[in-house]
C-alpha cells in the first residue's frame, strides 16, 4: 500500500463492522483500537482496548490511533467513552482534542461491556 506523499505516521482505517480502528505502517498492521458503538441518544464510540504490535512500540502508533478515534467521533457528532486505559490516559493529556464523556454514558458503556464480553 502506497503512503501519501508527505504523510507522517501510520495510515489508519476504520473497520466499523469488526469494531476495529486499524493502523498500518509501511503496509503492515501496526496497531488497533478495538471498539463498539453504544446505541442510544446520544450514541457513543467506546474504546475498549488499544494494541500496538510488537516491533512498532515507541513510534506514536497508539497516540495516532486514539487521536483519530476522537476525530472520527467528532466527525460523527458523538462522544467517546475511553474504557481502554491507554485511551483514557491519552484523553487526560489532550483535553482539547478529547472531550470528556458524560458519566451516564460511561456507566452505560461499562454495563454493555459486562453483558457482552465478546466486545472486548
Amino acid at each position: 500500500m502506497a503512503e501519501q506523499a508527505g504523510q507522517t505516521g501510520p495510515r489508519i482505517s476504520d473497520d466499523r463492522s469488526a469494531g476495529k480502528l486499524l493502523a498500518y505502517l509501511d503496509g503492515e498492521a501496526a496497531g488497533v483500537i478495538v471498539y463498539f458503538v453504544l446505541d442510544g441518544t446520544p450514541a457513543a464510540l467506546v474504546a475498549v482496548h488499544t494494541v500496538v504490535e510488537q516491533g512498532h512500540e515507541g513510534k506514536g502508533i497508539g497516540g495516532s490511533l486514539v487521536k483519530e478515534f476522537y476525530a472520527m467521533a467528532a466527525r460523527e457528532g458523538v462522544p467517546v467513552v475511553p474504557l481502554c486505559p491507554y485511551a483514557a490516559k491519552w484523553a487526560s493529556r489532550h483535553p482539547d482534542e478529547a472531550p470528556e464523556a458524560p458519566a451516564e454514558l460511561v456507566e452505560q458503556a461499562k454495563k454493555e461491556l459486562a453483558v457482552h464480553p465478546e466486545l472486548y
